[in-house]
């Protein structure tokens, strides 16, 4: 994978990228257009999300959009970027922690108010399942299950919401969650921790 192009792109554009806030909207636009389309040149199918600024500089954060086929391409973009003042790069979403707001399409989801489930298979114990009880879920709605996994990944970051999570359903809140195996949706950047240190040991 030629990182060269890209890299070359960023650092030519470096000073107009460090002074987007400066720049008419327009010239912003067509600037952060531009980087979506040096990105694309170099891998189809990554995006990125700029922070805003700090006195330490800007986050640029490249994702696969939770595509495992292109993780490779994210890692060498990130391990291949240059030492640029004021710019950190960083690979995959990053985790969030607890206490998530999420909107997507019609939906809106705040993580204190959801419960979770583990799911558990004989046959992929590697592999984690989650049933995420809801306080009005639509049934067979796709759009609010990709809202749900949008939420676990700001809540545990892309790279294991990819890699660990490979089932997903939803549920109606039950109105004792404890009572039926549920926990806070809180809780779950805490259980994942506990996940993987279990399959490690068991590996």
């Amino acid at each position: 994978m030629d990182t060269k192009p890209f890299w070359t792109w960023f650092q030519d554009n470096n000073e107009r990228l460090t002074m987007l806030n400066d720049l008419e909207n327009k010239e912003q636009t067509q600037l952060l257009g531009e980087l979506q389309e040096q990105l694309d040149d170099f891998c189809p199918g990554l995006t990125y999300e700029m922070s805003e600024p700090t006195p330490q500089g800007r986050t640029l954060t490249f994702s696969a959009e939770g595509d495992m086929d292109l993780f490779e391409a994210v890692v060498a973009l990130t391990d291949e970027a240059p030492d640029i003042d004021w710019w950190e790069f960083v690979a995959f979403k990053q985790p969030n922690g607890k206490n998530v707001k999420v909107t997507f399409d019609k939906y809106h989801f705040a993580s204190k108010d959801m419960y979770f489930q583990q799911l558990e298979s004989e046959e992929e114990p590697d592999i984690l399942g989650l049933r995420i009880a809801l306080p009005d879920p639509v049934k067979d709605d796709d759009d609010q299950l990709v809202g749900v996994y949008v939420t676990i990944e700001a809540m545990i970051g892309e790279f294991d919401c990819a890699t660990l999570i490979g089932y997903l359903d939803t549920c109606p809140l039950p109105k004792e969650p404890f009572k039926e195996g549920f926990r806070p949706m809180d809780d779950l950047p805490e259980f994942i921790e506990w996940f993987k240190a279990k399959r490690d040991r068991e590996h």
